[in-house]
């Protein structure tokens, strides 16, 4: 079973003196669920080299402080609210969004449009900064909003960082929620989608979040970033030709490529 990035196997520091192996296994488990969408008790047991009484044990410490939660249908443990909250937590204190900030002034004054910053939150994708085109006619901010990941061009970017298993767990079922007529609706259309994404290297989006509106966005490589990060551009859907399509992709990729060492 794939290992996650930052495994402690290849540990940060010199061993305690006095380790205390639950709190290290605990800390295992949180580390594996940043690398996948979600865990099975069996996943733990394996990769912590245990027993399932004693996966179940540490998984039920977790679920009881917030850090994980339980699907009741699937019964696998997700991210709960209390992980979620200090992975914000951190993000706010190294503030992604002012290292970022210069970049999105600058593509706003490229193209005169709508620039977001977003991140991937499980199936959700939530937008954390913004700067709105000066234009009469425009897409307004969606800062703060989340919105699902499959009806958006961030969030189909940002899932195509992701493998084809993570993609599975995190999308059990083959109808997917949608916020218009056009967006997609099930897993097979995101699978596809998710191919010319990686292809082409920016993703797309046509009025599947909203009448009328339209964006391209890139994901930033996820490495040892403290989220899972995108930058789109949005306009109204019919200032959006093929050539611009391409000429704003190509530019966030550009963007992104200069951003990402700042980030480390």
């Amino acid at each position: 079973m794939k290992k996650p990035a930052l495994d402690p196997a290849g540990a940060h520091s010199p061993a305690p003196q006095y380790p205390i192996d639950s709190v290290d296994k605990a800390l295992r488990i949180l580390l594996l669920l940043g690398d996948r969408p979600e865990l099975r008790m069996t996943d733990v047991a394996e990769y912590l080299g245990v027993a399932s009484s004693t996966a179940h044990r540490l998984l039920a410490m977790l679920q009881y402080r917030g850090f994980i939660r339980q699907d009741a249908r699937t019964k696998t443990y997700r991210p709960g609210t209390s992980l979620t909250a200090v992975a914000f937590a951190i993000l706010q204190r190294f503030d992604v969004r002012e290292a970022l900030r210069p970049f999105l002034e600058k593509l706003n004054n490229e193209f005169a449009e709508t620039v977001h910053l977003a991140i991937l939150d499980g199936t959700t994708v939530r937008f954390i900064e913004a700067v709105e085109s000066p234009r009469a006619v425009r897409v307004a901010s969606r800062l703060g909003q989340a919105m699902p990941a499959n009806c958006t061009s961030t969030g189909k970017a940002l899932l195509a960082e992701l493998s084809t298993e993570d993609l599975h767990r995190m999308y059990p079922d083959e109808q997917l929620e949608t916020l218009t007529p056009n967006s997609i609706g099930t897993r097979a259309e995101l699978e596809l989608e998710i191919e010319n994404v990686r292809r082409r290297g920016y993703a797309t989006s046509s009025e599947e979040s909203e009448e009328g509106v339209a964006s391209v966005a890139v994901a930033f490589p996820a490495g040892n970033l403290p989220a899972r990060l995108a930058l789109n551009v949005s306009l109204p859907v019919g200032r959006l030709s093929r050539a611009e399509v391409r000429q704003i992709g190509e530019r966030l990729k550009e963007t992104v490529a200069e951003a990402t060492p700042l980030l480390h």
